[in-house]
């Protein structure tokens, strides 16, 4: 055993741009939200392994003999990612009591938490310990709560078992793992998605991992190397949808309409190339009002599009408004449908508009958060760097 006691956290994350286009070998744009998820693992001598999940109500704890009486002949440990095994998804569904009928976010949670400690320890060499996560984001929102979850279990679980060192160093209060360690945390996370989501882009857990913005083009999947900071406001309509659906919808459209679709799916592609452009010349030169007004121009050009795909929805289009009447530019982000949307921040934005803007999209029922876009992936904290409200959650159990 490697650490006795790790924090760590992972972001949520957010299309910029090209929604729905991706599907049809279009770029998109994926980008870290400033709003984390925080995971703290304690090795322990009970005898037991614990996992505390405050945001969804939930606690499990099991006798270590319980465990290794369930894997007695499990092949060991895994030093590589290898494919899922279904034989040990299969135990541990029975387990847990997941079946095709009981895809709650509590058991998905719970199964996708024991198939890496199982993977990543072997059955010879299960550890007790406590895991407490803890996350700012909301689930089911389309903000990757889930991947952030699964990043920060393959970190904290890889660096634990002695997979790859914990990079904190005596006087760090956060640091990030190499290149290499960070690819391994990655391939374990995207384990961990495809334990809850079934079959994941790997866009999650890859801006879970690697933070920044990534692009997305034809299942390929490159981190930007420079993005600036960008401050939103970051909107949860509450309004349920379905990926499926909406995915659905966007594809029964361009069949009915090919020769009005297609264009509209390039000129998304061509907003996401322009606004990488833009970001990009952000980094490396000085930035400029004209910049984010090209990226205020695209943020309605795009939503504008988006709502000719079909995947707008009344409470997106009143975000839309409201913020509009500020003087602000709103997308939706992810599936649409309801859903999430974003709000492009200015820097010389006043901070009296900001807060009268969210204190109008709440009376609108919705939740409504100023952040930040851009912002680093998978970290290493000490203690003093975790916000006070959430390390004392942490320290709770």
């Amino acid at each position: 055993m490697q650490v006795e006691d790790v924090f760590v956290s992972a972001p949520g994350k957010a299309i910029l741009h090209g929604e729905h286009a991706v599907v049809h070998g279009k770029v998109a744009l994926a980008v870290s939200l400033n709003l984390r998820t925080y995971l703290r693992l304690q090795v322990t001598t009970t005898g037991k392994v614990c996992i505390n999940l405050p945001n969804i109500d939930t606690f499990h704890c099991w006798d270590l003999s319980e465990l290794r009486r369930l894997i007695h002949n499990f092949h060991g440990k895994r030093d590589e990612v290898q494919r899922l095994d279904a034989e040990l998804v299969r135990r541990l569904r029975e387990f847990v009591g997941v079946n095709n009928g009981n895809l709650d976010t509590c058991s998905m949670a719970t199964l996708s938490f024991l198939y890496l400690y199982f993977s990543l320890f072997g059955s010879s060499e299960l550890p007790s310990l406590t895991l407490t996560v803890w996350s700012e984001l909301p689930t089911g929102a389309g903000l990757g709560s889930s991947a952030a979850y699964s990043v920060c279990l393959a970190a904290a679980l890889l660096c634990a078992s002695g997979a790859i060192p914990a990079p904190l160093k005596e006087w760090d209060h956060t640091a990030r793992w190499c290149q290499e360690d960070l690819e391994l945390i990655n391939s374990w996370a995207f384990q961990g998605e495809m334990i809850i989501h079934g079959n994941p882009s790997g866009v999650d857990n890859a801006v879970g991992t690697w933070g920044g913005m990534l692009r997305f083009l034809a299942g390929k999947i490159i981190p930007l190397s420079r993005v600036p900071l960008l401050r939103i406001l970051l909107t949860n309509t509450k309004v349920p949808r379905s990926t499926k659906v909406l995915v659905a919808r966007v594809k029964d459209k361009i069949n009915k309409f090919p020769s009005i679709m297609t264009p509209v799916l390039d000129s998304v592609d061509a907003i996401s190339c322009t606004c990488e452009k833009v970001l990009s010349e952000m980094t490396c030169e000085p930035i400029t009002g004209e910049h984010y007004n090209i990226l205020e121009e695209l943020i309605d050009i795009n939503q504008h599009h988006l709502n000719v795909m079909g995947v707008g929805h009344p409470a997106l289009d009143i975000l839309c408004r409201v913020t509009l009447a500020k003087g602000l530019h709103s997308k939706l982000t992810g599936a649409g449908g309801g859903g999430c949307g974003i709000t492009l921040l200015r820097p010389e934005t006043d901070s009296l508009v900001v807060q009268s803007t969210v204190q109008d999209l709440r009376d609108c029922g919705f939740d409504c958060w100023e952040t930040s876009i851009g912002g680093p992936g998978v970290q290493q904290h000490s203690p003093l760097s975790v916000k006070e409200d959430i390390l004392e959650i942490l320290n709770r159990y």
